[in-house]
């Protein structure tokens, strides 16, 4: 069923506002796709949904279409304190925050309907009066996050709430704070619940059946986890060869409009920089670029102004960019799921596109769990010689420039350097006496951290021992002669005490009582030879004895 890229149900077979299907109908929606046809009569009766389908399948126009119509047609209920109802949206990733909010957006701009965008990288004051007075937001869990714990925003109003791509959630480790959000929330039977993913594991159906009301589970069946039209192909290269390998395929293809995933960021700005010298239009999508970098990078590849994007999986969720014809997969990711998600980026709504996978001695072991997870071999091609040699550059049209890459690494390292001097301020401060308090009232004086105190200040806010000049003596005394034994009016105290001193000493010193210094010889204990026939145990034997006669033995006095 989930072959077929449209089905015969109509949205306006459904009972949905006149105004949105007007919205639909101007966005270019008029026939459902499977995971719409399916969901939306469960959803717009008001239960829940824990829904499954393929990546480029209409999922985020499923659970919109249905907040939309919710919102527009039940009257909302009557809270405390004058709140208003509101629907929240949680997405794991900012890209793909975005990228929600511009389809709903397109779908609801004739709704009247005010929306907000919450996520991090940015100012806290711009996005504060953002949300204020909101019925619908598009929220990132860490954000959301600060605003409840500052108690500048409320969700003892929500009456809807959507999870998608809930599975990417757990892998970035977003799943505990998405059970603080839920259980601020009103109970599971008093809210609309909707969860909406390409891949339902067993854990985030644990999380739906614990925080959702009897939500019935949608999945769109089809005869392999990846889309059919995807051309999927590999090749065994050595990690030396992926940058010549790569340059001759982009070569071949001439103007593709591709994606190039990269496990790691810094080598994702390796393959960025490797690809601009050789002429290419290149982006680059990593967490080091700073938040207003991502956006413009991915408007001008949507646009057409970006041959390549290189990335690293946050780009690899929920983005829909019209016109993806190949998927670079420079790194195998480490993740199964990862690899659904980085191909699905291509054979988007019917289309068709091609997937191209390095398998490298770093990340060749990837490749049989991510062949059991979708159920087929991939098919890999050999490599010949004249495939690692890199192609001439391309030239640039007259006029046109470089790219913005540079620009955008320079962000990158500026962002990485702040927060690395972030995380190094933090630490001096927490370590230091910044949390202490001084006992004088004014708790200032053990704010500041070490370096800040003034001269004679005490960590903990207390007085110098000494307020005054220590005075100097004249002359500094001479260092006394050892005590012998005998000395004239020595008490049996003094003595015994004299005889348990010690210094210091380097191995194989002593220091007598009366204060000599005496070289101790190591010890020579008479060690049996054994012949050279004897047997290798005996030999062995001999040997460790030989070694451990050599040892310093510590607290054992010879």
């Amino acid at each position: 069923m989930s072959d077929k890229p449209l089905t015969d149900v109509c949205f306006e077979n459904f009972s949905l506002d006149p105004q949105l299907l007007k919205g639909l109908e101007d966005a270019g929606f008029i026939r459902c796709t499977p995971i719409q046809a399916m969901s939306l009569p469960i959803t717009l009766q008001g239960r829940d949904v824990a829904g499954q389908a393929q990546t480029g399948t209409g999922k985020t126009a499923a659970f919109l279409v249905s907040m939309f119509n919710r919102l527009l047609t039940k009257a909302a209920r009557a809270e405390p304190q004058g709140q208003r109802a509101t629907r929240r949206i949680l997405a794991p990733t900012r890209e793909l925050a975005i990228q929600i909010e511009k389809d709903a957006q397109q779908i609801g701009r004739n709704l009247g309907l005010r929306m907000a965008l919450i996520y991090g990288g940015v100012d806290y004051d711009k996005q504060r009066p953002a949300q204020r007075r909101r019925r619908r937001d598009h929220r990132h869990p860490g954000r959301l996050i600060d605003f409840v714990r500052q108690h500048a925003v409320s969700l003892r109003a929500v009456d809807v709430v959507i999870l998608d791509e809930a599975d990417r959630m757990f892998d970035l480790g977003f799943i505990k704070d998405i059970r603080f959000l839920l259980r601020r929330m009103p109970d599971p039977h008093e809210r609309q619940n909707l969860l909406f993913s390409a891949t339902l594991s067993h854990r985030v159906l644990e999380l739906a059946y614990e925080h959702m009301n009897e939500p019935e589970k949608v999945v769109i069946e089809s005869e392999s986890v990846t889309v059919s039209r995807v051309r999927q192909v590999g090749y065994y290269p050595a990690a030396d060869e992926k940058i010549p390998l790569l340059l001759h395929l982009l070569h071949k293809v001439g103007s593709p409009r591709g994606m190039v995933f990269v496990n790691m960021k810094i080598a994702a700005e390796r393959v960025a920089r490797k690809l601009e010298a050789h002429g290419w239009k290149v982006g680059l999508l990593s967490g080091d670029v700073p938040q207003k970098k991502r956006e413009s990078l991915l408007n001008r590849f949507q646009k057409g102004e970006l041959e390549l994007l290189v990335g690293t999986d946050v780009a690899a969720r929920g983005l829909h960019i019209n016109g993806v014809t190949h998927v670079f997969n420079y790194d195998l990711p480490h993740d199964a799921e990862d690899y659904v998600h980085r191909i699905g980026r291509t054979a988007r709504l019917g289309a068709e596109g091609d997937a191209i996978s390095f398998a490298c001695e770093d990340y060749a072991v990837s490749l049989p769990d991510i062949e059991k997870y979708i159920e087929q071999k991939i098919p890999f091609e050999s490599i010949t010689p004249d495939m690692l040699v890199a192609p001439p550059k391309r030239e640039r049209a007259p006029g046109e420039g470089r790219s913005e890459l540079s620009e955008v690494l320079d962000a990158a390292a500026a962002k990485r350097r702040e927060d690395r001097d972030r995380k190094n301020r933090d630490g001096r401060t927490g370590s230091g006496g910044s949390s202490r308090r001084s006992s004088t009232g004014s708790g200032h004086a053990g704010s500041s951290s070490r370096g800040e105190r003034k001269p004679g200040e005490r960590r903990d806010g207390q007085k110098p021992r000494h307020e005054g000049p220590r005075t100097q003596s004249a002359a500094p005394q001479p260092r006394p002669e050892p005590m012998t034994e005998g000395v004239p009016g020595e008490s049996p105290a003094e003595a015994e005490r004299r005889r348990n001193r010690r210094r210091r000493k380097p191995r194989g010193e002593r220091v007598e009582a009366s204060g000599a210094v005496v070289i101790q010889q190591p010890i020579t204990a008479e060690i049996p030879t054994v012949p050279a026939g004897a047997p290798f145990f005996a030999r062995l034997k001999h040997k460790i004895k030989q070694i451990v006669q050599r040892l310093p033995m510590p607290g054992r006095r010879r």
